[in-house]
């Protein structure tokens, strides 16, 4: 075992060398393989490169010494190409402290079985007044960033749930293709985070139309670890006990407090008043999307536009039962 693994448990450890192909023989010089091909990208600033960054990036791809350059490059990438987003990218910023004490995002004290740490956001305590869904992006990948220097939890990874119950047509329709694929592309695309299941629970019908817009964007893995549950929170109690749920998704825990995260990353200035309006934030979220939509394939939008048209959400003419929107539970790494 190298210094690089002395944050590992025994069980983890054994878990890297079996899931991952974590060889501690070989692991600097994998590392430097990556940091070898950094010449190759000269238009990014790679603002870090030591060991135990780079080591994330290996772990999030199995070892995969061009896969986890590549994911490094798009970390580095995203943050080039969406300066505004992480400007004072710190748990004080006015949007981000907002996002935080709303829970976005919330995090469990409890580890599932397979030793992740579980994230959950009610979507319904969106104060779309207060700030918008970039500062909840910002505040997620904030919250990311801290707890990624866990070398267990790059091992072992994350869950996320998403509970939308009274989630708000209203609510939805802020929720545009363009914002949603700005999401995929920093969490999916650009981040060294393994996600073992992204799970819905009570998801109104416009959640699947917003679904079914945004799964051209997803990649095949993560499309398999989606799990839409509806109101059905026995299929979710049978991939995650609901010993260490909250109340609010059946499980036995006292309800969420949704400032639980939020004081771990703002301590003392959790309290302090912040005056703060969405409209003043430096990034037009306007700008942004018309950025983005010049991005999309015009064949994909063509094919996502015939459910649901950038920005506005038409009910079907039939909705599907819960059970035939249940996606097929699946095994999890």
């Amino acid at each position: 075992m190298t210094h690089l693994q002395a944050g590992l448990s025994p069980e983890t450890l054994e878990k890297a060398k079996v899931e991952l192909k974590e060889n501690p023989d070989t692991l600097h010089q994998d590392i430097q393989e990556v940091r070898d091909m950094i010449i190759t990208r000269p238009d990014i600033g790679f603002l870090r490169t030591d060991d135990a960054f780079i080591l994330r990036f290996l772990r999030a791809r199995k070892f995969n010494h061009f896969e986890a350059f590549r994911l490094l490059a798009q970390y580095f990438e995203y943050r080039q190409q969406n300066l505004d987003m992480f400007k004072n990218l710190k748990a004080t910023d006015p949007g981000i402290k907002q996002a935080l004490k709303d829970g976005f995002p919330g995090v469990l004290s409890n580890l599932d079985r397979y030793g992740r740490k579980i994230l959950v956001l009610f979507a319904a305590n969106w104060d779309q007044s207060r700030y918008t869904f970039v500062d909840i992006l910002r505040a997620i990948l904030l919250s990311l960033e801290s707890m990624i220097e866990d070398p267990e939890l790059q091992v072992n990874g994350f869950i996320l749930i998403i509970d939308w119950s009274n989630f708000t047509f209203k609510q939805a329709s802020k929720l545009t293709p363009s914002m949603l694929r700005l999401a995929i592309e920093g969490l999916q695309d650009s981040f060294p985070a393994r996600f073992g299941g992204i799970h819905f629970v009570n998801q109104p019908w416009y959640i699947h139309a917003l679904y079914t817009v945004i799964r051209p964007f997803l990649k095949d893995k993560t499309r398999k670890r989606i799990f839409m549950h509806g109101n059905n929170l026995n299929s979710l109690h049978q991939l995650i006990h609901p010993e260490i749920l909250p109340s609010e998704l059946g499980g036995m825990m006292p309800p969420y407090d949704m400032g639980t995260w939020a004081r771990t990353l703002l301590d003392h200035a959790y309290d302090e008043e912040t005056d703060y309006c969405p409209e003043s934030y430096t990034l037009s979220v306007q700008d942004l999307e018309r950025d983005l939509e010049k991005n999309l394939s015009p064949k994909t939008m063509k094919r996502s536009q015939s459910v649901v048209e950038p920005g506005v959400l038409k009910r079907p003419d039939k909705v599907k039962s819960e059970e035939d929107n249940m996606q097929p539970l699946l095994s999890l790494d």
